[in-house]
């Protein structure tokens, strides 16, 4: 099985408005039934693009140079339903937001660890909802997450993101068998 995530794709965290993200050329591989059921993919083959001025815009204008949120997948594991096209998947990641010039780090906020169901169905919470959609023949569909951000640790992002707060994902993606 492979997962691969397309362009189309937002986030959207706290009070801020979306920011919209282009997330082609991620993806990863993993395992699940031909009928459908249990699907994992590994951790460590699992390829999210960072947010940056290449594949992200807030409020039409790209991210600053220098402005990143890297992102580290550490678990994206659940069900599939081939026949309806209905997914469900626990994601779990470190979210690693940094000011640099090149490898120079200005600022380095701690990790934001983020735990949320990504599914085709409602992702609904007190300031954000989405609707995913099934995935169609050719296996694309819309994956919606909404996860509680909990404090980072660092007084100034706490601050500025309004943590604790809920974030919301529309992921784009494409989820087929391999050869």
């Amino acid at each position: 099985m492979r997962i691969e995530t397309l362009p189309g794709c937002r986030l959207l965290i706290g009070r801020y408005p979306a920011f919209d993200y282009d997330a082609s050329g991620g993806g990863g591989a993993g395992s699940g039934q031909t009928g459908g059921g249990a699907l994992e993919f590994t951790a460590e083959s699992l390829n999210v693009p960072p947010l940056n001025g290449a594949s992200t815009r807030f409020l039409g204008l790209p991210l600053p140079p220098g402005l990143e949120i890297a992102i580290t997948a550490q678990k994206l594991a659940g069900t599939w339903q081939p026949e309806t096209g209905l997914v469900n998947l626990e994601f779990q990641a470190r979210f690693r937001f940094r000011i640099g010039m090149g490898t120079l780090d200005l600022y380095r906020a701690p990790d934001l660890r983020i735990a949320c169901t990504l599914t085709t169905g409602t992702g609904a919470g007190q300031r954000h909802r989405a609707e995913g959609q099934a995935l169609d023949q050719r296996g694309e569909g819309v994956l919606v997450g909404l996860a509680t951000v909990p404090l980072s640790g660092d007084a100034w992002l706490d601050r500025f993101l309004g943590l604790p707060d809920e974030a919301l994902a529309v992921l784009h993606c494409r989820i087929h068998r391999t050869a």
